[in-house]
């Protein structure tokens, strides 16, 4: 007696469409649109913090924080750098934690220190936005 029963082959699964537009996010046009304004924006506020005038919003603010103008550089160091790190498509998380930890930061200077609430939402704000990109980016 043979055996009759032979084994069919079974066709690939077909992702959905959601699934697989959902897995073609990184490195894609709207993943280096979010890369790109984030990079633009804290390359904006990054070296905006290198002015020495005594009366630039920088100076004055960090004055007023009182933990000295070193502070005021380094923000400003982690900013840049942060923002150059998310165009690399090897570095994107990198430097996001770097963004995030001076914005955590400036979230809390700004409630704890300074007393300004309403000044703590701009840094919050940006905040929970790169929280969300980052957790779509690991996600996918």
């Amino acid at each position: 007696m043979t055996d009759s029963t032979q084994e069919l082959p079974q066709p690939d699964p077909q992702p959905q469409e959601g699934a697989a537009s959902e897995l073609r996010f990184r490195n894609s046009i709207p993943d280096w649109t979010i890369r790109a304004i984030i990079c633009l924006i804290f390359l904006y506020f990054g070296t905006s913090k290198f002015k020495n005038d005594a009366k630039a919003t920088w100076v004055v603010f960090f004055e007023q924080v009182g933990l000295g103008q070193w502070l005021r550089y380094l923000t400003g160091a982690l900013e840049t750098v942060g923002a150059f790190m998310v165009l690399v498509s090897g570095t994107v998380e990198i430097g996001l934690a770097m963004i995030m930890i001076v914005t955590l930061g400036a979230t809390v200077i700004s409630v704890s220190l300074m007393h300004d609430a309403p000044g703590a939402f701009v840094p919050f704000a940006l905040f929970c936005g790169m929280i969300a990109f980052w957790l779509h980016r690991r996600r996918v």
